[in-house]
């Protein structure tokens, strides 16, 4: 029998979610986040699932097209997660302070083991692997919805906001997972409450209708 990891041809996507596939891609979720990506055999998600290895075979070709649906997925969710907020938050600034509080909420929860996309590029550090192309797609698509918020409130510089906003999420999230959750999410909070006060706004700034109370939202 070929080990987890060899190489096939990949299954045709069923045109209705599989209850099997989703077991294994909330298994992996659970135990690549817990315990690592390549410290993870199959076998342990097979397990952590309840299926068997033939059903497994039957979604996915091997170990590293798990993986990607995982990054794949977390992706999806995140994104979906930022277009409901869109919908129901009036003021672009309150939607920017919605969003760090998601980021904050994220830090303090149990289990918290740093940012999945970080902690899977570390793991996969050819950038052309379609692992790390996720990773970057997903990281290109949060720099860019930060940058359309920030012109939408008058920022100056949306581009160069969206950069220091991005190296503040990522240094919150490795400190909450280093030191104390707590620190990183009032940190991070303040010092993008701190950012957006101290820049230059441009004509067409919003200010936020309710900062204070948008910043300790948690988001669902």
């Amino acid at each position: 029998m070929p080990s987890a990891t060899t190489p096939r041809k990949a299954p045709e996507r069923p045109s209705s979610p599989s209850p099997a596939r989703e077991r294994l891609l909330a298994a992996a979720g659970r135990v690549f986040y817990a315990e690592g990506i390549h410290a993870t055999p199959v076998d342990r998600v097979i397990e952590e699932a309840g299926v068997t290895r033939a059903t497994f075979y039957r979604h996915f070709p091997g170990k590293e097209s798990l993986v990607l649906a995982y990054v794949e997925r977390r992706d999806a969710e995140v994104r979906t997660a930022a277009a409901e907020a869109a919908e129901t938050i009036d003021t672009p600034l309150d939607l920017l302070h919605a969003l760090v509080a998601g980021v904050a909420a994220e830090i303090c929860r149990p289990g918290f083991r740093g940012c999945l996309f970080l902690n899977a590029a570390a793991e996969y550090p050819d950038p052309g692997n379609p692992v790390r192309v996720a990773v970057a797609g997903h990281r290109a698509w949060l720099r860019e919805l930060l940058a359309d918020v920030l012109s939408r409130a008058g920022h100056p510089e949306p581009p160069a906001g969206a950069a220091l906003l991005l190296m503040l999420r990522d240094g919150a999230m490795a400190a909450g997972y280093l030191e104390s959750p707590e620190a990183a999410r009032v940190r991070l909070t303040e010092a993008v409450s701190t950012l957006i006060r101290e820049q230059k706004p441009g004509p067409g700034f919003q200010p936020s209708s309710g900062s204070a109370q948008a910043t300790s939202r948690p988001q669902k």
